[in-house]
């Protein structure tokens, strides 16, 4: 078997071969197990809606776990999948060869394409496994759904193809498909040649009932999906999640390895990045958990080192990361939701799912709805761009404090609203025992200093500081009469930039929204705006769009035009 790779350095060469050259021997097999971090999530409380994003280890054994490659075809109708496919092929192949190394069952599974392998040893060996004694019902169909499904409601609009090409693109295309004597709308007719077979262990078959025989033969439990299209080969196909997970399989998705067949010009009106987030996390609600291809490249692990030319788990080894397009350029918002008082948990899911699904890729981290102090799935905040924060008065584990506090000193933006200035103390209390607190947050991360508000009677009148500010770019007119108390924050950081002021009757004014650049040199916006009916109409949801990009560095748009909410939805 030839691995020939033009233009690459040979080093690139090598590492792409070392799952296979150095495969444990048989004693160290024995032993050896892929150490995975499983994501999935959990309701917050039942019928919320909303989501806890969590993650646990696990231990597989290599000999009892398969890698299905679903779909990767040689060609395909729409050219930006083509597109995107490219870009995945060298992380695919990597990923097998060091799964295959491991022990790992290697399946490929471009269906329709059964005849172009015939004869080949990796379909023999297929075809020649012994039929288990017993098939699962149904398992040579596809699935459109499983039970656990009902639960929640799919994501995206997918009832035109998913196509999203540039329709110029798109005729050419497929005139250029017509002329390699291939069907335009099912040009496929074997698996992508980027994408090595082993002769001599991997199997090739597209049937249900032989991915089956395979899985029986080999006592396999594992069970991990890469390839496209995750919304519908990957999830739907006869040796799909659905299937998989149905049949008491314990399988994963492979969420960096895959894509979706999505239309940003259909509902909900996202971008496709944003569109394959929503299916993968419908997947992590009610299908099975997902993991990435970095965590098996962590594991490269030569059983003779001594042997290799190159550092091994030294300070410049690779950092691995997830697979990512080059055109996904989202900066990634992770939104901390923990108060009782504003219903944030209802008014930013719905802010988000209209205002950022085209720029940004959004992760929410709620409040326990069981224990105040706690924020389950913190840990996502060290994969985050910026941080929104809505939280008030949570003291929490210093692990969990600590991550917060690490994120803000790494000198990445922050967004803060209402009771963000007092996200995580106590009103004149220390913290109970065995929590941390940060009373310094105010100050240090926004420059202001709350604290109290004027009675909840006195409606402020809220005024542009400077009508030129770009943050301001879009907002609706002001005056602007809020709703809610008014913060008294003053004195706020001199460095601090106002953008809108709030007034009540017989005081004296107070900042409403501000910048400021912290000590450490990130950006950092509050506004004390936040109350539930300040998401209507255009002045806060614009301001904290405006907000989220320029804390990004990101360019504002004259003019903007949030999704419209024609069914229920929630990012991720």
């Amino acid at each position: 078997m030839s691995f020939i790779r033009n233009g690459l350095p040979v080093l690139v060469v090598c590492l792409l071969m070392l799952g296979d050259r150095y495969a444990p021997a048989d004693d160290q097999a024995v032993n050896y197990r892929l150490q995975l971090t499983l994501r999935h999530q959990v309701e917050t409380s039942e019928g919320s809606g909303r989501f806890h994003q969590l993650t646990r280890d696990e231990a597989w054994d290599p000999q009892r776990t398969a890698v299905i490659v679903c779909d990767v075809w040689d060609a395909h109708h729409c050219l930006n999948a083509v597109r995107r496919l490219e870009e995945m092929l060298f992380e695919m192949n990597w990923t097998l060869h060091q799964l295959r190394g491991d022990g790992v069952t290697v399946i490929h599974a471009p269906s329709d394409c059964m005849e172009f392998y015939e004869g080949h040893p990796a379909r023999v060996r297929a075809l020649e496994t012994p039929a288990a004694a017993e098939h699962p019902e149904e398992i040579e169909t596809w699935c459109y759904k499983i039970p656990s499904e009902e639960q929640g409601i799919y994501p995206i609009d997918q009832t035109d193809g998913g196509e999203d090409d540039d329709l110029a693109e798109h005729k050419a295309w497929h005139e250029e498909l017509a002329a390699r004597g291939v069907d335009p709308l099912a040009p496929w007719t074997r698996q992508h040649a980027d994408i090595d077979v082993d002769d001599e262990r991997d199997f090739v078959t597209c049937e249900g009932d032989i991915v089956w025989n395979i899985l029986e033969d080999r006592d396999i439990d594992n069970v991990i999906l890469l390839g496209v299209h995750t919304n519908m080969c990957v999830l739907g196909r006869p040796f799909g999640l659905r299937r998989m997970a149905e049949n008491g399989k314990n399988v994963v998705l492979m969420r960096d390895l895959t894509d979706t067949m999505y239309n940003p010009q259909r509902w909900p009106y996202v971008s496709h990045f944003t569109g394959t987030d929503l299916i993968v996390s419908h997947i992590e609600r009610w299908v099975c958990p997902t993991i990435t291809s970095n965590q098996i490249k962590e594991q490269l692990r030569p059983f003779s080192v001594e042997d290799l030319d190159i550092p091994y788990r030294s300070g410049s080894f690779p950092i691995w990361h997830p697979q990512r397009f080059s055109l996904d350029t989202r900066p990634r918002l992770a939104i901390v939701i923990a108060e009782d008082e504003y219903e944030t948990n209802v008014t930013l899911p719905d802010f988000a799912a209209r205002w950022l699904g085209k720029d940004f890729q959004v992760t929410f981290i709620y409040g326990n709805g069981d224990e105040r102090h706690d924020l389950p799935g913190i840990e996502a905040l060290r994969e985050a761009d910026a941080m929104l924060l809505s939280v008030r008065r949570r003291p929490l584990p210093a692990e969990q404090l600590d991550i917060i506090r690490e994120f803000v000193a790494s000198g990445k933006p922050v967004i803060g609203i209402r009771t963000a200035s007092h996200a995580f103390c106590l009103r004149n209390q220390p913290p109970p025992e065995g929590l941390a607190d940060w009373p310094e947050l105010d100050a240090q991360v926004f420059g202001g200093s709350y604290s109290n508000h004027y009675a909840n009677d006195l409606i402020a009148t809220v005024t542009a500081a400077d009508d030129a500010h770009p943050l301001l770019t879009g907002v609706g007119s002001f005056p602007y009469e809020a709703g809610g108390s008014l913060y008294v924050v003053s004195p706020i950081n001199e460095s601090a930039e106002v953008v809108l002021m709030g007034e009540v009757s017989g005081q004296s004014p107070e900042p409403m929204a501000w910048t400021f650049t912290r000590a450490d040199g990130g950006r950092s916006f509050y506004t004390s705006l936040g109350y539930k009916d300040n998401f209507s109409g255009d002045v806060l949801p614009r301001l904290l769009y405006n907000a989220c990009l320029w804390a990004c560095e990101r360019e504002i748009p004259d003019e903007f035009t949030p999704s419209p909410i024609e069914i229920q939805t929630a990012m991720p």
